[in-house]
């Protein structure tokens, strides 16, 4: 920031208050997904598999904001825990497609139920309107974003 350049105020920055709101969503799906013994990846994972069956890492990487590496990782614990299983060899290709087993569908009931409730304590003061508009404005914000950069001034 060059002199005469006022910094940003926090107070009103959307981007900061996203950030803010992002961490606190964070800790209180931690809060709620660790006495089940689960990662909110590890949440995702599940919850994507139940709405998009035989995903493979690559993809449930990507939907996670996690690497192949570490959704490899989670993989392999999920088919020791027994919550999703893979073919020993891929059916086309090199993708392995992943689905839920009955126990993971089982977990995941209990981890929807929990993100649930955390999303309705999140959105408790705000009317049907007011959501429907933060969803416009959100995926507003995120189609923006993912154009090509501004240029800078």
């Amino acid at each position: 920031m060059s002199q005469g350049e006022p910094g940003i105020e926090l107070d009103t920055s959307l981007g900061y208050l996203l950030k803010v709101a992002s961490s606190a969503l964070h800790s209180a799906l931690e809060a709620v997904l660790k006495p089940l013994g689960m990662t909110i990846t590890h949440y995702s994972c599940l919850e994507l598999l139940a709405q998009r069956p035989g995903l493979s890492n690559s993809e449930l990487a990507r939907g996670t904001f996690v690497t192949r590496q570490s959704m490899n990782v989670l993989l392999q614990a999920l088919e020791r825990q027994g919550h999703v299983v893979r073919p020993d060899r891929a059916p086309v290709g090199r993708a392995l497609p992943t689905e839920l087993t009955a126990l993971g569908r089982s977990r995941l009931e209990l981890a929807s139920a929990a993100v649930r409730r955390v999303e309705q304590d999140m959105l408790a003061g705000l009317d049907a309107a007011e959501r429907d508009q933060m969803r416009r404005l959100l995926r507003s914000c995120i189609a923006s974003l993912a154009g090509p950069p501004a240029a800078a001034p």
